[in-house]
């Protein structure tokens, strides 16, 4: 009796949350996927299976990776690890296994963590997705950065001093995840006097979508929410 081939694991960005944001190739290794695996919170549906929900065969099986949405940390790679040794099974049984990822599989994405234990042993493909960047780029209707200018992409729940700093040395910024810390990003930006400079915008792409000024943002931000804040002097803001 021969040995399968092992099959082919794929990490396939999904865009920022508007299915049509997908890329072909990504609804084409979806929709032939048998084995399909996503995140998923401990409540609630699973933000990636949503996005990809009309692409998704009918008889697949799927594999939830839950992970609890808590403000204290939370062991995730655990789940990671078993979630890796349940994707290894089928691969070893000749499956190729699809792996959904809001955004961008490699930018701030949990795939990298199953990458990390997969790809030595099986091949894998990773499909670049549309990020939120751009999403939120486009909803506000302004460039990222231009020629020379350093764009530098920060997390919210980064401490003011290492924040500022990191501000104070690009022409553009994004800062992703803003979430609860909004009202204290909020201040550090007001206290560098940056405030006008900047853009903000949740839930990027979705029916819910919020874009504001900063100053206009509510105190109240979702997981999902992103500031823009160009610095530069280019004459796309100054024609």
């Amino acid at each position: 009796m021969s040995v399968p081939r092992p099959g082919t694991l794929h990490g396939i960005g999904l865009g920022p949350g508007d299915p049509e944001l997908m890329t072909l190739k990504a609804h084409r290794l979806i929709a032939a996927a048998r084995i399909v695996a996503y995140p998923a919170p401990d409540s609630g549906e699973s933000f990636a299976r949503s996005i990809a929900a009309g692409a998704i065969r009918a008889d697949a099986t799927e594999i939830p990776m839950i992970v609890p949405m808590r403000v204290a940390r939370f062991p995730a790679q655990d789940v990671y690890a078993r979630a890796a040794e349940t994707i290894a099974g089928h691969l070893e049984a000749g499956e190729d296994v699809a792996v959904l990822c809001e955004g961008d599989p490699f930018f701030y994405g949990s795939f990298m963590y199953l990458f990390a234990r997969l790809s030595g042993r099986f091949a894998c493909e990773v499909v670049p997705g549309v990020s939120s960047l751009a999403a939120c780029s486009a909803a506000l209707a302004r460039p990222l950065t231009a020629r020379n200018d350093v764009l530098t992409v920060l997390p919210g729940p980064l401490a003011d001093a290492p924040l500022r700093a990191r501000i104070e040395g690009a022409e553009a910024v994004a800062i992703m995840k803003v979430g609860r810390h909004l009202p204290r990003i909020r201040a550090l930006l007001d206290a560098m006097g940056l405030t006008a400079r900047a853009g903000y915008v949740e839930r990027a792409s979705l029916p819910a979508q919020r874009v504001l000024p900063l100053a206009e943002a509510p105190e109240d931000a979702p997981y999902f929410s992103m500031i823009l804040i160009y610095k530069g002097d280019d004459p796309w803001l100054n024609p």
